[in-house]
């Protein structure tokens, strides 16, 4: 189930829990992708809020936003990054891709399977995927006050599980979000000190799931084709096999 594109730009946007999410999950994307010069980069479900930091050196980013969700003009006040697709579809040239942001997109899909299809499709060689997800033992997936809890949240070996099944290959798997869903003041004055503090104890479950991705090599399929054996050299086949000597007949004198 897709939110609507407004009620996420409100969250990320006019809100000041929505600002302090944005920032937390900034950091953490920063840290695995610093330098994207060069680059395309694309992003699917909701992924603007992330996608910023990227528009100043990479070659091109792209913003695609999924038909049940809707579609807004992104970044304000430049030429327009995003545009509307189906799932299942991409507008996208195979193999073209070298980061690939999914945020709000695999938990909220309704065809999950396609979707992940698609994000394989368009990554190219040496290509690297994000995938951000709902942590189900967390408590942003049990609030309803959040986008975190809508769709379909994942544990970490359910979500790696997933991307083996549908060809990626998972190189590194962290979490972010480890200040508390409320809007309260007091909390929010707080949010640094949780972010910080999670992110050294491990046992501390945060809000999002991160996993790294890249795209998986197919196997070379051996060949049902039978290779024929080569004929034996018959040079040496007297030698191998000598022939016995011909008994010596007896005279008899008469």
């Amino acid at each position: 189930m897709h939110l609507d594109v407004q009620e996420l730009r409100n969250f990320y946007y006019r809100q000041a829990l929505g600002r302090a999410v944005q920032r937390s999950l900034r950091t953490a994307v920063m840290k695995i992708w610093p330098d994207t010069t060069g680059q395309t980069v694309a992003g699917f479900g909701f992924a603007v809020p992330l996608l910023r930091p990227f528009l100043a050196k990479s070659r091109r980013v792209v913003a695609l936003m999924p038909g049940p969700q809707g579609v807004i003009a992104w970044p304000s006040g430049a030429a327009n990054h995003s545009v509307l697709t189906d799932e299942r579809f991409w507008p996208l040239e195979t193999g073209h891709v070298d980061r690939l942001l999914v945020l709000h997109g695999l938990e909220a899909s309704d065809d999950a399977a396609a979707m992940l299809e698609e994000a394989r499709r368009v990554l190219g060689p040496g290509g690297r995927a994000l995938f951000i997800v709902p942590n189900r033992a967390g408590l942003w997936s049990r609030s309803e006050k959040t986008p975190m809890g809508f769709g379909r949240p994942y544990s970490a070996g359910q979500l790696e599980t997933l991307l083996r099944v549908h060809g990626f290959l998972p190189e590194k798997s962290t979490a972010a979000l480890y200040q508390l869903p409320s809007q309260r003041r007091w909390w929010q004055k707080t949010a640094p000190v949780f972010e910080r503090i999670g992110r050294r104890l491990p046992f501390l479950a945060g809000g999002v799931l991160i996993v790294e991705a890249s795209k998986r090599v197919q196997p070379i399929q051996a060949s049902k084709t039978p290779i024929p054996t080569k004929r034996p050299l018959r040079v040496l086949k007297g030698l191998a096999e000598p022939k016995p000597k011909p008994a010596l007949s007896v005279r008899q004198n008469t």
